[in-house]
């Protein structure tokens, strides 16, 4: 099965002159907790509810803060025509819950997340990824 086959195609997106509140009501209207950052339908980063809390609320900014100040700029991605299983391990070596999905041209389609995986493999080594994905520290620990 193929990434395309398993990922989320609807994304809600941000640059990095956006807000730190516009991204914030815009994961609590989604109810997710990452949004992709773009600048000129360029992958640049990635802002998550953890980057608002820690790099953002924590340091003293403000909800009028922009998300290129506290995104996570080093973006890890898959490609949407690689073979499922190959991300699924992939996810687990360098602990993430989700990648954002671009096609070989380097353009965003979609996100994929474990429950993508979950729902698209019942099973199939999705608790393996999780395990590795959950073990403490990787690469995105905030420090």
């Amino acid at each position: 099965m193929k990434v395309r086959d398993a990922m989320s195609p609807e994304v809600q997106l941000c640059t990095p002159d956006d807000t730190l509140k516009d991204a914030a009501e815009a994961m609590a209207a989604l109810g997710v907790g990452l949004l992709p950052v773009t600048d000129n339908e360029c992958l640049v980063g990635m802002i998550s509810d953890r980057d608002i809390a820690i790099r953002g609320v924590a340091l003293g900014r403000g909800p009028d803060s922009r998300v290129g100040d506290v995104m996570t700029a080093e973006v890890k991605y898959c490609y949407d025509d690689q073979d499922l299983d190959e991300v699924t391990a992939n996810m687990g070596d360098i602990q993430v819950r989700r990648l954002p999905v671009l096609s070989r041209e380097k353009r965003l389609v979609g996100i994929i997340a474990l429950g993508d995986i979950a729902q698209a493999q019942a099973g199939d080594g999705t608790g393996e990824a999780l395990s590795q994905i959950s073990r403490p520290g990787g690469q995105h620990a905030q420090l």
